[in-house]
C-alpha cells in the first residue's frame, strides 16, 4: 500500500481499497507461514423483556493456538500477522440520504486482538467498554498497537489489516475477539430483526519468512482438536 513521509496515504487506500489479490502469493505454504480460516456466527442483538430496549448480546472470543514455544524461541525476529474478517449486511428498506453511521448495515462486526499485556479477562473487558462507548456514540480511542490501518479498516464489511513485530511479542497475543456494533436491526425494534444472526469468515495469517523454524507443524497438530470459544459479554 502507498506510503507517504511514512505515514499511509488514505487517497490511494479510499480509490484502490485492499489492492489487487496476488494468486501465487496464496497457494503458497511453508513451514513458517500458517493461515486459520473460522466460519462461524453470533447473534448481534436481543430484546431485553424487563425495559423492552434492544441491546446488543455475543461476541465470539477465540484462543489461538498458537505456537507459542517456537515464537519464544527466535524470540526478535520479526513476524507479519494478517487478520481479515468479511460477512454481509442487510441494507436498510427504504431509507434515504443515510445521515447517520448506522442507518445503512444492518450491523456491523469488529475484531480485535488481546494485546501482549493484557490477560484474557482483561482483553474481554477492553472489549465489552468499548461496544459500550459505541452504543454510547462515542467512539473508543484508536490505539494502533504496530496495526498497519487501525480504525481506518472498519468501513464497510470486509476488515483487512496487518501487524509487524517480534515473535516473541506475538506469543501473548493468543486471542481474537469478534464482537458486533449498532445497525438498524437495533435502532429499528419494530421490524423484529434482533433475532438473527451473522455469519462471517474469520482469516488468521502468520508469516516469519526470516527464520526456518516451523511454526506450521505445532499449529497442525493443535488444529485437530476443537479451539476453544468463549461467547457472551461478560458470560
Amino acid at each position: 500500500m502507498p506510503r507517504n513521509g511514512g505515514l499511509i496515504n488514505y487517497r490511494f487506500f479510499r480509490r484502490y481499497g485492499y489492492g489487487v489479490p496476488d494468486f501465487a502469493t496464496a497457494r503458497f505454504s511453508a513451514l513458517n507461514d500458517f493461515t486459520l480460516i473460522a466460519q462461524d456466527e453470533l447473534q448481534p442483538f436481543w430484546r431485553d423483556g424487563n425495559d423492552g430496549r434492544v441491546k446488543t448480546r455475543y461476541m465470539n472470543l477465540y484462543r489461538l493456538p498458537w505456537p507459542r514455544q517456537e515464537l519464544q524461541r527466535i524470540g526478535e525476529a520479526e513476524v507479519q500477522l494478517r487478520v481479515t474478517l468479511s460477512y454481509f449486511v442487510e441494507p436498510n428498506p427504504g431509507e434515504r440520504g443515510w445521515t447517520r453511521r448506522h442507518r445503512y448495515g444492518s450491523c456491523g462486526l469488529r475484531f480485535s486482538f488481546k494485546r501482549s499485556t493484557e490477560t484474557v479477562n482483561e482483553f474481554r473487558a477492553r472489549i465489552n467498554r468499548d461496544v459500550e462507548l459505541d452504543e454510547a456514540g462515542t467512539l473508543p480511542e484508536d490505539e494502533p498497537d504496530n496495526w498497519y490501518l487501525g480504525k481506518l479498516r472498519d468501513a464497510g464489511s470486509i476488515h483487512s489489516d496487518h501487524w509487524s513485530g517480534t515473535a516473541a511479542d506475538l506469543a501473548t497475543r493468543d486471542a481474537i475477539a469478534v464482537f458486533p456494533v449498532t445497525g438498524w436491526w437495533k435502532e429499528k425494534p419494530a421490524l423484529e430483526r434482533y433475532t438473527r444472526s451473522v455469519r462471517y469468515a474469520l482469516l488468521i495469517s502468520v508469516r516469519a519468512r526470516n527464520t526456518q523454524t516451523d511454526i506450521y507443524t505445532p499449529v497442525q497438530v493443535a488444529t485437530q482438536v476443537p479451539i476453544e470459544i468463549r461467547v457472551g459479554r461478560g458470560e
